[in-house]
Order: C-alpha cells, then structure tokens, then sequence
C-alpha cells in the first residue's frame, strides 16, 4: 500500500510538472507572437502563422532563429528585409522604409523584456524606429545585442551601463548622433563594440581604453573627432575600424595583440609610430588619406604576418632604404599620392603574383611618367623640416619671451607695491594672442573666370593635384608629326565619342589622342572653361588627361566645332581581354580582379562626389577600363558630361536636375553591376541580351549554378565567402528597381571586404600549406 501511494505522489507531480511547463511555454509564446504583432508581420516571420507546436522546436532559417533553455527563450534571431536606404532620417516613420506610424518602440522593448531569459538578441533590419528607451536593460542576462541597420535616435542609455554580462554590442547602419558615451567601461565582460555607419560625433572617450576584453571595436563611417586615445593597455584588441571620421591627433601606440588597423580617411598627422612596426600579429593596416608626415618605418613592410599595406595619400616625405625587406605575406602595397623619392626597393618593383604594388604619384626614379620631378618631393622635405624648425623656434622664443615678461612683470609688481602697499595693482598688461602660423596655400591654378563662375569644385583641384603629369596645350602641328599627320597606321578605333589615335610625343612618351567633333559650335572661350574644368579631374585610377588641342585656335570669341584630347597612353590593354580565354596568360584571378573593381568603384565614387555637381554617365564597361603596365586599373572615357553639356542640360530640364542627377548615379550603378557580373563569368556575356544575363543571376544562389555560370578562374582562385559578397553586391547592382541599388561608396565598401576576406583567406591557404 505504501508503495502504491508512492507511486501516485510522484504520478501527480509530475502531472503538475507538466502543467506548469507548458503554461510557462505558453506565456512565452504569446509574447513572441505579440512582438510579431509589433513587427507588423515581416515575412521573415511567416513561419509562425498557424505554428501549434513547441517554439523551442521550430526549425531555424536563414531569417529567424530561436533558441531555449530550461525551457524560456535564450535566443532570439530576426533578420528582416528593410535595409536603411535612406540617408536623412528625421526621426519619423518613412512609408515602405520603417514600421508605420503607430509603432511604438516603448511597448515594443517593453513586451520584450518579458522574455527574461535572453541571453542573445538581434534583430535586424526590421524598420524599429524611434530612440532606444532605458528599459532596454531590463533583459539583464544578455551577452549579445545586435539591433543593426534599424531607424534608432539619438543616444545610446546609460542603463545599458547596468547590463555588466553583454559580450558584444553591435548598432550599426542606425541614426545615434550623440557622442560615445563614458560609461562603456562598465560593461567589463564586453569583447565587440560595434557603432559602424551613424552619427556619432565628440571625441572616443577614454574610458573605452578601461574595457580589458575588448577584441573588435569599431566605429568607422561617424563624425567623431579629436584626438585618439591611448589603447596600447587593451592587451586583447585584435580588429580596430575607425575609418571615415575626422579624427585629427597623431597617431598613439597601439596594442601589440593588434591583427587589423583601419585608421583611412581621418586628418591623423605626424610621423607614423616606430612601434606599429613591431606588432607581430598585424596583418591589415590602412592608414591611406591622412595627413601623415615623415618616411614610413622600414619594419612596416617586413612584418611577419602584414598582407595588405596602404599608406597612399599622405604627406609622405623622403626616401625608402635600398635595402628594404619585404615580409613574405605582404599582397597589397599602396604608396601612392605621397612624396617619396629616391629609388624604389627591390622587394616593391619586382613583378610577382602574389603582390600588388602600387606608387604612382611620387618622385621614385622609375616610371617617370607617373612621378613627379624629384625636386618636388626635395622640396616638400626641405619645407617640413624647415617648419619643423621654426615650430621649435617659436616654441622657444615663447619660452623665452614669457620669461622676459614674467620677470618683468616681478619688477613692475615690485616696484608698485613698494610705492603703494595698501593697493594691488589690477591690469598691468593687456593680454595678446599670438597670431597663428598662415598655413601654405595650395595652388589650384584654377582661372580667374571659372572662380567667379564657379558651378564646380574639385577635391583634385583642393589638393594642388599631386600625383598627375602636368596639363598643357599642344597644337595641332605637335599633334600630326606624333601621329605621322593622324597615319592609318595609328589609328586605334573609333569609340563612342570619337577616333583615337596612338601618338609619340617629341620627348619619347607615347599618348592617346582622342578627336572629338562637336555637334554644335562652342566659342573658344566657353570651351576652354570646360576643358579646364575637365584637365582638374585627376585621380589615381582615372586615365591622366595630359592636355587639349582646339583646331583653329583663333580669338576667344570665335567658334569651334573640333578639339583634340591627349591623354596618357596605357600599354596593357583593357580589362575585357583580361577576362578572355583567348589570352591564358593575360587572365586575371580573382584577388586581381577584385583590385580592379576597387579602382574604378574608387573612381567612379570621385567623379560622383569629387566635384560639385557631379560627374556622371561614366560609360562605364569593360573595354573602357585599362590597365597599365603594373595592372592597375585606370578608367577612360571619363568627364565627357563636362564637354558635351548641352545634351546633358537637356535632359536634365526634361526631368528636373535632382531626379535627373539621381538617374544617372543609378545608370552609373547598373553599368557598374554589369561589370560585376562580367568579373564573376567572364566575356561570355558580352552580346547576351539583358533579360537572359538577369535571369542567369538566379544561377548564383546554389553551389550547382555558381560551378556552371561562374568562370573557372574565379572559383579556384576565390574563397566562399569573398565570393558570395561580390555575387550578392552584384545582384543589388543590378535590381531592376533603381531605388533599390547601392550608392557607390556602399559598392566600393563592399569590395574592399570582400578583398580583405580573400586576403585573410589566401593567407590561412599559405599558413595551411606550410604547416
């Protein structure tokens, strides 16, 4: 009898057991369902509809994900499909972009907090607007947030100081526009801080050095400013991703666990640390369009693990050693657009696979044609050192003036309290500021007529054009004995803008002359405004425009229906036979490949955003990206808009300059798109109509259709994962909804990660294969 009674004890305990887990089950069912109410119903969600099993068992996909322990909610992923287009936010709903109107994200985070238990939570891409509420940090168990490419305002709470177990804090792509806050050392266990692509502005808070486990901080595409903290003590940081801000400090010491550095696109200044050349782990360092001074350290390049260098657009002064050293996973090196002389090093001019080099725009005594005389770069060093001297100067004569005055002002203080001691004299000396040091103006050689007029600025022009040959007019008689009087036999083809010719210049060099007839008469002077609007678009992966010839010449006021372009000459052919299989040994592999798309998406992002309007319809395929003879991409047929305006004022009436303006950005995308898709497949697409090559597009998102439509080259020599980044960019290129594709900086973004994962990718081949 008493075993039967024990029996039925534990039968209704466990009949209770039961009861009370599914109520509690159910509880926290009803609170995912309710926050798919909120959400308004995202297809990423759809699986839910009519679910009538245990949440905790549903099968994951690509958009959603949900993890349990102890039976509650532990995890909890959504990935949704409401990318943020938009590059003004006010604060509002945005029909078709976020939630509608009456979401309310108080009683969203509030239901949220219901699920206590979370210990992961992302939400992305989900169109949540409005700024973060503080109770936010009542889900005290999580160790992950990512609440990534939202519409969230404002400022990060401070209660999240409270939420001492999260790991890794991600809000990207959002609209936070208040400063970093102090308190993140209170998050002692946080390892990823992740602020990329807002609004952030201030200094970096020194108390992010505080946080000891850090291992990613990233916080590139925002407005901080200042100067950049000491974060040598974050003894675990690996990945450091401060691109695109305007911080303006000299550059500190930094961790030496440190694996990736991406400082570009600041005002950073003075020399670069000896000490960045003694990280052994550093892999990926990017230092490119600062205001760095002084010769780089040698150690740089030789660092055991380095693989991609960028150090162009500096102020870079003085000569490399002969003798530098080259680490053997160094893949990438770009010095360009500094002023470094002197010879080039063995290690940086031998041709091999496996590094790209690239050092036009500086005073090496090699390659004349892209370098400049090397009293130019003699000249900058001099004037550096020279102001060095007079910063020390002055510094000194502060000095000594303020000892002067000061013991002056002993003996006037002295002199007044012996005459009258009852009275403390009050404004001795009226106090003067010293006048700033006039910076050095940078000549534009921009005319006097086009200044007054000015419907144009060019960031070139702001530069002083460093790095580009010299713009000139040529006449016609230079012109007809380059060509042997425009011969047959230099002739190179007929584009879509006029006949080209190979010339040789007097001096040796060889040229591109392009003829170009205009369809309407332009006065000289007009013209001559245009082509010097045009001779100021000078860029690293533009062909150089080296001068123009107006035939006829004559009085400013007389008109001209023909003018000839001369253009440097690029000896290796274009892209498009690069592609082909025609030429084996020309064929590109893929990191290669992915070094041309960065230069001409480069490019192209500068004549969009380089001058003001921009330059748009950019004729953008193939055959009109050249390489030279180190296989830099460098793209032609540019800034014909300028020239041919009046066509362009036409349509542009017709449609209204904005809308005008935004369809040829999005022409630009979609021929850049083609290109893509011409880099993944090969030549073979050229001639196929557009709906059968946007119907191939579908072939890409299975492993079966990427082996039978991707080019062999591409698939052996690419990793999975740089690949499918380029696929994916590829298919946002060329969306049939204009509205929908990518800005070109978010183009150029994407390439360069797609090049670092390959690089990473490439470098743990080699690492493999060693061990």
């Amino acid at each position: 009898m008493g075993q039967l009674n024990l029996i039925f004890s534990a039968f209704l305990f466990w009949v209770f057991l039961i009861s009370y887990t599914h109520q509690l089950q159910s509880s926290q069912t009803q609170v995912l369902l309710q926050l798919r109410k909120y959400l308004e119903y995202p297809p990423a969600l759809e699986i839910w509809e009519n679910y009538s099993g245990d949440f905790c068992n549903m099968s994951s996909t690509a958009q959603m994900t949900i993890t349990c322990q102890d039976n509650s909610v532990s995890g909890l992923k959504i990935l949704g499909d409401k990318h943020v287009k938009v590059s003004d936010f006010s604060g509002f709903a945005v029909p078709n972009e976020t939630l509608s109107g009456s979401f309310s994200i108080d009683s969203f985070v509030t239901t949220l907090s219901r699920l206590s238990g979370l210990r992961v939570l992302s939400l992305v891409s989900l169109g949540i607007w409005g700024p973060l509420p503080d109770k936010i940090h009542r889900l005290a168990s999580l160790e992950v947030l990512d609440l990534s490419s939202n519409f969230m305002f404002g400022s990060i709470p401070p209660k999240i100081s409270s939420m001492v177990k999260l790991q890794a804090l991600t809000l990207d792509a959002n609209f936070f526009n208040d400063t970093v806050p102090d308190w993140m050392d209170s998050l002692t266990n946080l390892t990823s801080l992740c602020l990329r692509n807002n609004r952030f502005k201030g200094q970096i808070p020194s108390s992010i050095s505080r946080i000891a486990m850090l291992i990613d901080i990233a916080l590139s595409h925002n407005e901080l400013s200042g100067k950049l903290p000491d974060l040598s003590t974050l003894t675990n940081l690996h990945v450091l991703d401060l691109r695109d801000n305007h911080l303006n400090s000299e550059l500190p010491i930094m961790p030496k666990g440190l694996v990736t550095a991406l400082l570009s696109e600041n005002s950073f200044s003075g020399e670069i640390p000896v000490q960045l050349g003694e990280l052994a782990h550093l892999q990926h360092l990017d230092l490119s369009f600062n205001s760095l001074t002084g010769t780089p350290p040698s150690a740089l390049f030789s660092l055991e693990n380095i693989s991609y260098l960028n150090l162009a657009s500096n102020m870079l002064s003085g000569s490399l050693p002969e003798s530098l050293s080259c680490g053997d996973e160094l893949g990438f090196v770009d010095i360009s657009a500094n002023k470094l002389m002197g010879v080039l090093p063995s290690c940086l001019s031998i041709t091999l696979d496996t590094r790209v080099v690239k050092f036009g725009g500086n005073c090496f005594s090699i390659d004349a044609q892209h370098q400049h005389q090397e009293s130019y770069c003699k000249a900058a060093h001099i004037k550096r050192k020279q102001s060095r001297g007079k910063e020390i100067g002055v510094l000194f004569g502060a000095i000594a003036g303020a000892v002067i005055i000061v013991a002056f002002l002993a003996f006037v203080f002295f002199i007044l309290y012996r005459r009258c001691r009852k009275y403390l004299p009050r404004g001795l000396f009226e106090q003067h500021a010293m006048p700033k040091v006039a910076q050095e103006n940078l000549s534009t050689a921009l005319s006097p007529a086009l200044l007054a007029n000015a419907r144009f600025i060019s960031q070139a022009a702001k530069l002083g054009n460093q790095g580009s040959p010299v713009y000139r007019v040529f006449t016609l008689e230079e012109l007809k004995e380059a060509t042997n009087n425009f011969d047959s036999t230099t002739f190179l083809g007929e584009g879509s803008i006029g006949k080209l010719y190979k010339g040789k210049l007097e001096n040796g060099a060889f040229v591109t002359i392009r003829t170009i007839t205009l369809h309407r008469k332009y006065s000289i002077r007009n013209l001559k405004l245009r082509l010097d609007l045009l001779s100021k678009l000078r860029h690293p992966h533009l062909v150089a425009l080296l001068g123009h010839c107006i035939d006829g010449g004559g009085q400013d006021d007389s008109s001209v229906d023909r003018f000839f372009l001369i253009y440097e000459y690029i000896p290796n052919g274009s892209y498009h036979t690069h592609l082909s299989e025609n030429c084996p040994d020309k064929v590109l592999k893929w990191p290669e490949r992915l070094a041309v798309l960065i230069g001409v998406a480069k490019a192209v992002h500068f004549l969009h955003t380089g001058v003001i309007p921009g330059s748009f319809n950019s004729r953008l395929k193939t055959n009109n990206i050249l390489l030279d003879e180190h296989r830099i991409a460098k793209l032609s047929n540019y800034g014909t808009s300028i020239v041919m305006e009046e066509n362009e004022k036409v349509e542009a009436k017709k449609e209204g300059n904005k809308s005008w303006q935004m369809k040829q950005i999005e022409d630009d995308v979609y021929n850049f798109g083609f290109i893509l898709l011409e880099s993944l497949v090969g030549p073979v697409i050229t001639g196929k109509g557009e709906t059968f090559l946007l119907n191939e597009m579908a072939s890409f998102g299975s492993q079966d259709g990427r082996r039978r439509i991707v080019d062999p080259v591409v698939l052996t020599t690419s990793s999975q994962e740089s690949l499918s980044i380029v696929v994916s960019l590829t298919s946002k290129c060329l969306s049939p909804e204009p509205s929908t594709r990518p800005s070109f900086e978010d183009v150029l973004w994407n390439l360069q990660y797609a090049a670092q994962v390959q690089a990473t990718a490439d470098a743990d081949q080699k690492s493999d294969g060693a061990s």
